[in-house]
């Protein structure tokens, strides 16, 4: 007879193992020697442990769902109780239980794991329903077009939910997109309703643009070629293959009829180069008015100069924005002083800057005092603190002296 710690082979070749339950028979074994019969189970044995080990990798490191991974448990369990190998079953059994143990716990995430990710995907796809519902109500047609469709493509990357869930919320996406697409047809059907109604309009001004384009009642025609310029604008556009073409005789209509206008005015031409020159010397008389020190002399001297200006008379159409300009830039400046000089001189608003500087005087005195008695009693945290609150407000004090000098305090 031969046997170890964990089996025995007796005088009949009976093969048994070794369990918290007592001893088991393996098998039987005839073909050699008690020693050969143990290590061969012993072999098996350790196959078995191999097998665990492999499986409980398998269940740590890959995705090998739970239901496989127990069917693997129960094929090993099987083995480990059939007592065909010698060894430690008790340990194998307790390995096998963890394991279940383990997988359990394995299932019970994943379950977790898909009941987050389909609470996820519900969440992100009511907000894709939320935002699709909103550009629903949206003009602008490309841009919420545009994102329409890629909330589609996001919509379609996302997991399913339950079939109920998942097409409640895909009727009111779908609903919101077709919402959205109806009102961008009836919105262009009225667009090109309304460009074609523009086009009959300017159809008729560029007839009468063109018809009154040859008439010599000056001031008459140019009137009613603002008219006619307001009634365009107020148009809107025609279809653009249209709109260029009739733009271009309504101008040119009027091009005309200015041009001559503009032949019969050229003797007007030489009495307006005049006036600008002198208007140039006016303007030249003002700006040395400029920087302004004395801003009762140089509003009277301003008034006096434009008093002239007004006598002169037109300049050409060309010259008067730049020579008006400069008279408008002299006016501004004595403007801008007169409003310096009412701000420095308004009792109100000096009241108001010099009640904030006494607060804030009064407040950073009570700090530093605070601060000399928290030094004076030893605690320096506070007196650290209240030195913060004193930089504060003393740089708000810096500002608020700054602010009072402007008024002459």
């Amino acid at each position: 007879m031969s046997s170890d710690p964990w089996g025995r082979v007796d005088e009949t070749g009976t093969v048994y193992v070794r369990t918290a339950e007592g001893e088991q028979v393996v098998g039987s074994w005839q073909a050699g020697s008690p020693e050969e019969a143990l290590a061969y189970f012993e072999r098996k044995y350790e196959g078995l442990v191999v097998e665990i080990g492999l499986l409980e990798k398998r269940v740590k490191t890959t995705d090998l769902s739970a239901k496989d991974a127990q069917a693997a448990i129960d094929h090993i369990r099987e083995q480990v109780d059939a007592h065909h190998v010698v060894g430690d079953l008790d340990a194998l059994r307790v390995r096998l239980d963890k394991l279940v143990e383990l997988v359990e716990a394995r299932r019970e995430e994943r379950k977790a794991q898909r009941a987050k990710q389909s609470d996820e995907a519900r969440r992100s796809k009511e907000a894709l329903v939320a935002e699709a519902e909103e550009l629903s109500q949206s003009d602008q047609w490309r841009a919420a077009g545009e994102r329409l469709r890629a909330l589609v493509d996001t919509w379609k990357g996302l997991p399913r939910l339950d079939r109920k869930s998942d097409d409640e919320l895909w009727h009111r996406f779908s609903h919101a997109r077709s919402a959205f697409s109806k009102r961008r047809k009836q919105h262009f059907a009225q667009l090109d309703a309304q460009r074609e109604e523009a086009r009959k309009t300017k159809e008729r001004l560029v007839s009468e643009a063109e018809a009154l384009s040859n008439s010599t009642d000056w001031g008459v025609t140019a009137a009613r070629y603002r008219e006619l310029m307001s009634e365009w604008k107020a148009a809107g556009r025609a279809q653009r293959e249209h709109e260029d073409d009739l733009w271009n005789r309504f101008r040119g209509a009027q091009d005309v009829f200015f041009a001559a206008r503009s032949s019969v005015f050229a003797e007007r031409d030489a009495e307006q180069s005049e006036n600008l020159k002198l208007k140039e010397e006016l303007a030249e008389e003002a700006e040395k008015l400029l920087p302004i020190t004395d801003l009762k002399a140089a509003r009277a001297a301003f008034r006096h100069v434009n008093e002239r200006w007004e006598a002169i008379g037109h300049v050409p159409r060309d010259s008067r924005p730049k020579v008006e300009g400069r008279m408008h830039a002299v006016e501004r400046a004595i403007q801008e002083a007169e409003e310096a000089e009412w701000r420095r001189t308004n009792p109100e608003a000096r009241a108001r800057a010099e009640g904030l500087t006494g607060q804030l005087q009064a407040a950073v005195d009570k700090l530093r005092g605070q601060i000399e008695q928290a030094r004076a009693q030893g605690n320096n945290a506070k007196a650290d603190k209240l030195q913060r609150e004193l930089d504060g407000r003393q740089a708000l004090l810096d500002q608020a002296l700054k602010g009072l000098q402007e008024f002459g305090g």
